[in-house]
C-alpha cells in the first residue's frame, strides 16, 4: 500500500509571490464553446488556459544558477534528476517564532528527538507550521529560516536539498542571500513554499519527489512535490 502526501501549494491568479517576482495571471485562452462554433456564448468553459508566472512561483525548487552570477550555466535543465528523487526526512521546528533562525545544534536536537539521521543525498524538510499560521496574511513574509551556519552544515552533509514552508530559505536581510550563495558553493539546492509538512512529523523516512519542469536555461521551476510512504501489504493467511 502506498500513501502519497501532497506538499505543493495551488497555483492561482492573485496568490502571494516573493517581493518583486512576477504576479500570476491566468485566463481562458480557448473555450469549448469557441471550438464548437458557438457565437457569443453565455458561458465560456475552459479548454485551454493561458498562464503567466515566474519560475519561482508557489512550491518550487531553485537551480544552481539562481544562487549567484558565477554559477551561470548551471540551469534547472542541467541538474541531475537524482537531486529531485531522494529519500527524505522532516524535522519539527513548529516552536520557532517569526524571523527566528534555525541553528545547527537545533537540527541535531530535532534529529535526536525524532530518531532520524541525515544521510548523504537526502532531502531535509523543515516544518515550522508557518504556512498554516500565516499564509497570505500580514506576516507571511516574516517566517523563520535557516542560519548561514546551518546552510553550510547541511551542505557539508552532502544532502541533495532542504525544503521550507516559507518564501525564502533564510531570513531576508539576515541570512537569506548568504544561504543561497552557500547552496551554490556546495552544489545543493532548496525548495520553498511547501505545505502539509505537519503530516510528515513522526512518520520516519519517506521517498521524496520534487521534479522540476525542463526549462532551458531556467533558474528554477514550480514542482509538484510529494512524500511517499510505502506500507507493507497486509495479507490474510
Amino acid at each position: 500500500m502506498t500513501e502519497i502526501i501532497d506538499l505543493s501549494q495551488e497555483i492561482y491568479e492573485g496568490m502571494p509571490v516573493y517581493k518583486d517576482l512576477p504576479q500570476v495571471k491566468m485566463e481562458i485562452h480557448n473555450s469549448h464553446e469557441e471550438w464548437d462554433g458557438i457565437k457569443n456564448p453565455k458561458k465560456r468553459t475552459p479548454a485551454v488556459h493561458k498562464l503567466e508566472l515566474g519560475e519561482h512561483t508557489g512550491t518550487h525548487v531553485d537551480a544552481i544558477n539562481h544562487m549567484a552570477k558565477q554559477y551561470e550555466g548551471q540551469s534547472i535543465d542541467t541538474m541531475p534528476l537524482s537531486m529531485f528523487y531522494t529519500e527524505g526526512i522532516c524535522l519539527d521546528f513548529s516552536h520557532k517564532k517569526l524571523k527566528e533562525l534555525i541553528e545547527p545544534f537545533e537540527i541535531e536536537n530535532a534529529c535526536k528527538t525524532a530518531n532520524l539521521e541525515i544521510k548523504k543525498g537526502d532531502t531535509v524538510l523543515i516544518y515550522t507550521d508557518h504556512y498554516r499560521k500565516h499564509f497570505n496574511r500580514i506576516d507571511w513574509g516574516n517566517g523563520p529560516g535557516v542560519s548561514i551556519e546551518t546552510a553550510r552544515w547541511l551542505g557539508e552533509k552532502k544532502i541533495a536539498a532542504f525544503g521550507v514552508e516559507t518564501m525564502s530559505p533564510g531570513v531576508p536581510k539576515v541570512s537569506n542571500k548568504e544561504v543561497h550563495h552557500i547552496c551554490g558553493e556546495l552544489g545543493f539546492t532548496h525548495y520553498e513554499n511547501m505545505i502539509n509538512l505537519h503530516l510528515l512529523i513522526g512518520k520516519g523516512r519517506f521517498r521524496f519527489i520534487g521534479l522540476p519542469l525542463k526549462i532551458r536555461g531556467g533558474t528554477g521551476s514550480p514542482v509538484r512535490a510529494v512524500a511517499i510512504f510505502e506500507k507493507p501489504s497486509q495479507k490474510n493467511y
